[in-house]
């Protein structure tokens, strides 16, 4: 199995371990390797350390949240150009988040801007921003990355979309589209993989999320078709170790019905093939 979104220590948010010991849970478990995540920084020296030291293929990626640069352009190539593979819009700062009252950096520094940092067509943009966006974007395309939604709303998620197809950006991956942020329903949702998006479900949304049952979890799996990704979104000392978590996200789905080969395949081939072919 292969996991496209796991959290570790060191980060601003308490983890259930550090990047060593969380690697040796993926090891022990059989995985074949993970991506890395971190909201506030790029992960990609972390992930390169640990695939050096395990021989797991560890992924590292960024965030465009405001510790990491924002929408920008340099923080993105620099992350690209040492290997990174996935590129999340903004999560933590994004508007969403904020409104939806779900944790950010300024929670713990109260003097900190709460502002936050949107995409278009939601929020009125200048000139620069859109340039940023643009090249953000032409980088992506060029490296043949992963391009990820992050905690966008579903109309900046659509509008994003849009551009990167455009750019011939074949990697893009709706982050929990069924989560709080950004709330899609299952007709959008089928909608986006209709049309090559992938759809991610995570294990933290069993456990995490007031609004979710394990059945609509099951329409969304059904809805994202052969373009579904399973992962874990673990690293909480509240959630199971992150191995552990996407195989109870597996049983869970599969005691609900589902094909087991084909969520299995979601948690491997799926991820692999958006990840590194």
């Amino acid at each position: 199995m292969f996991d496209v979104h796991v959290h570790a220590a060191p980060d601003v948010m308490d983890r259930i371990g550090y990047d060593d010991q969380i690697c040796a849970e993926y090891a022990a478990a059989g995985f074949s390797g993970f991506v890395l995540k971190g909201h506030q920084e790029s992960t990609v020296g972390r992930a390169r350390a640990l695939a050096r030291a395990s021989g797991l293929d560890v992924v590292g990626g960024i965030a465009l949240n405001r510790p990491a640069g924002g929408i920008n352009p340099s923080s993105v190539a620099a992350t690209l150009q040492s290997g990174g593979r996935v590129i999340w819009f903004p999560t933590a700062d994004a508007h969403t988040q904020e409104a939806a009252g779900l944790p950010r950096l300024s929670d713990l520094q109260p003097r900190l801007n709460r502002s936050t940092l949107s995409t278009p067509p939601v929020l009125a943009a200048t000139e620069q921003q859109l340039d940023d966006i643009a090249l953000v974007l032409d980088l992506i395309a060029e490296f043949d990355a992963v391009l990820c939604t992050g905690h966008l709303s579903g109309d900046e998620c659509r509008w994003l979309f849009e551009q990167a197809r455009s750019r011939n950006i074949t990697r893009f991956l709706l982050t929990h589209p069924s989560y709080t942020v950004p709330a899609m329903g299952i007709s959008e949702i089928a909608d986006f993989a209709a049309q090559g998006a992938y759809v991610e479900i995570t294990a933290y949304q069993l456990w995490h999320q007031p609004e979710m049952t394990n059945a609509l979890l099951a329409e969304v799996a059904r809805a994202a078709g052969d373009k579904l990704i399973l992962a874990s979104d673990a690293g909480q000392p509240t959630s199971p170790q992150p191995p552990r978590a996407l195989r109870e996200l597996i049983e869970t789905l599969a005691g609900l019905g589902l094909d087991r080969s084909w969520l299995e395949a979601s948690a491997s081939d799926n991820p692999r093939e958006l990840v590194l072919s």
